[in-house]
């Protein structure tokens, strides 16, 4: 039995009252509560500190050129050297028997000069009497030629076994102290191992560890202060004197040598000292810390709309950084709005309320 008009009327009406029901409840669109502050580009030339050491401007690695058992090493750290002096010696019995066979030689090939050219003034004086033959002359003369020849091939092969010789024993280049040693007696080493590194006397550097932001805002040419940590009266100056080319592959910081000028002698080698030195006075805005998110691998920060409240992200450059605030170089303008709190929670056209924008 179809229904009769008036009920099609009541259930279309209850039908359209259940739709205006759902409708009404659909939850609304979430308008986000955000921190924020309106940033302002300044010149800023602050004065930054990095935690470095003292180390000596020349250091010299002393390996032996043979191979050898080491038989004696009268060095170890911490020792003063003077030019010259012995710091490890490895066997030279096979060098000395060696350099035995070698001056033997040479007596004998002497003795040889000696007796051709004796056989040669003979045949000479023949040849002016006709009483020998110019074939026999011409020998003789050969003969001499070869022995001196054979001369010259033993006091070469005397001066190597005597060079060898002298390589079994290691002495310092320049007077300095030892800062390293790496082989014991009774070991066997290698040609070219390292057996003791010395720190030469003279120059000291402050070496320091720098990310590459703080390389491009440090000035070309500024003095550099530099005191020890745990005596900050004991202070020194000095410039940048080599930036290594390679950024380490793990801390990706860069190492940065000052050249000291007149150290006083409390810093010693291997020293903590902190550097302190004022950056150029460049044109950036800080932002705190917080405002830092990341976006395609890069540092970027949440920028609001003031007009339609919503939020975007955008990927910005930095010229340095700390736990507290960062320094932004690129990406922003005065005036811009960057949240600072909440970060982690937006997206993308997302509807925001200002909890305040401090300036």
């Amino acid at each position: 039995m179809r229904p009769q008009g008036p009920a099609i009327v009541a259930l279309m009406a209850a039908a359209l009252l259940s739709a205006c029901q759902r409708e009404s409840e659909a939850p609304p669109t979430e308008v986000r509560p955000v921190r924020t502050v309106t940033v302002v580009k300044r010149e800023a030339g602050e004065t930054v500190t990095y935690t470095g050491r003292i180390q000596a401007q020349t250091e010299t690695r002393l390996a032996f050129r043979l191979a050898g058992r080491l038989v004696e090493r009268p060095v170890n750290v911490g020792d003063s050297v003077k030019a010259g002096q012995l710091v490890a010696r490895i066997e030279s019995q096979d060098e000395q028997n060696a350099l035995r066979s070698a001056q033997a030689n040479l007596v004998a090939a002497q003795a040889r000069a000696a007796q051709a050219a004796s056989n040669f003034d003979r045949q000479q004086s023949l040849l002016a009497a006709r009483a020998a033959s110019r074939a026999q002359f011409e020998q003789a003369q050969q003969e001499q030629e070869t022995s001196r020849a054979q001369i010259d091939i033993a006091q070469a092969q005397l001066k190597a076994a005597e060079d060898r010789v002298g390589y079994t024993t290691l002495n310092a280049d320049a007077a300095g102290v030892v800062t390293a040693t790496a082989a014991e007696p009774g070991e066997v080493v290698q040609a070219g191992q390292l057996i003791v590194r010395v720190a030469l006397s003279g120059g000291r550097d402050a070496v320091f560890d720098v990310p590459g932001e703080l390389l491009r805002s440090a000035p070309s040419d500024g003095l550099i202060t530099v005191s020890l940590t745990d005596a900050a009266g004991v202070t020194a100056t000095g410039r940048v004197r080599e930036i290594s080319p390679q950024a380490d592959p793990i801390t990706g910081t860069f190492e940065v040598r000052v050249g000291l000028i007149d150290p006083p002698a409390d810093m010693r080698l291997g020293s903590i000292v902190a550097g302190r030195v004022k950056l150029d006075a460049t044109a950036v805005i800080e932002i705190p810390a917080s405002a830092l998110t990341e976006s395609d691998h890069r540092p970027a920060v949440w920028v609001v709309d003031p007009s339609a409240f919503t939020v975007a992200i955008r990927n910005v450059e930095l010229l340095r950084q700390n736990a507290v605030s960062v320094a932004v170089s690129k990406g922003l303008e005065s005036g811009d709005i960057v949240v600072t709190a909440g970060v982690q929670a937006l997206h993308p056209g997302q509807k925001v309320r200002l909890l305040g924008s401090p300036k």
